[in-house]
């Protein structure tokens, strides 16, 4: 194990970058659209309803199945995983953000709009702040949940250490097929450690400290 990690540093290093670059790149994305179509739905009871069919729903899609009618339109590569991760990402996203957005009391949004406060000012200054902890919780589930979904996107020649896993199990029984596995899987593991441990930090920054409190 220690002659295959020391023989391939470099490409394992570049992929665990490639990565973890497509998580977090996805999870940007997604959170803003997430963001968005919380803003939009949040009010109406029904529409909330509905997203979270979608959400649960979503979630229920076999990863390989998005992939694989992904690659009729997409092709092998970078754009079908974007797609994949940054869709399986905003699922748990969207769910967290209508919850956050519609737990605010209204009192505080009317305390907001009495001292003249405009609908949309309110919204940003006051609303996304309140629920930006419960937004940030399922940004957190997921960042660990696309971390592994990314490896699969792998099997579409898809960027990061997923490669390592297929062409590991494509090969089981032959040389370095164990240790490229293992490389593959401890690496993602290491990789959404890592993110998990940047996430609370950002919380801590970007969470006003009387809502911490």
């Amino acid at each position: 194990m220690v002659d295959f990690l020391s023989d391939r540093l470099r490409p394992i290093l570049f992929a665990g970058w490639q990565h973890f670059s497509l998580v977090v790149q996805c999870l940007i994305l997604a959170t803003i659209l997430a963001v968005l179509i919380a803003t939009l739905v949040y009010r109406n009871k029904a529409m909330v309803s509905a997203a979270n069919s979608v959400s649960a729903i979503g979630l229920t899609i076999p990863s390989f199945a998005l992939i694989g009618l992904l690659v009729a339109p997409f092709g092998f590569g970078v754009t079908q995983a974007v797609i994949v991760v940054a869709f399986y990402a905003m699922l748990p996203i969207l769910r967290n953000a209508v919850v956050g957005l519609s737990g605010i009391s209204p009192s505080v949004v009317e305390a907001a709009r009495g001292i003249g406060m405009s609908r949309l000012r309110t919204l940003v200054q006051v609303e996304l702040p309140m629920a930006w902890p419960v937004i940030l919780a399922g940004v957190r589930v997921s960042a660990q949940m696309v971390m592994g979904i990314a490896a699969i996107t792998a099997y579409a020649l898809g960027p990061g250490l997923g490669g390592f896993i297929f062409s590991g199990l494509s090969r089981l029984g032959g040389a370095n097929a164990l240790e490229s596995v293992v490389t593959g899987v401890g690496g993602i593991i290491i990789l959404a450690l890592i993110l998990d441990f940047l996430l609370v930090g950002l919380g801590r920054l970007t969470t006003p400290r009387g809502i911490r409190v």
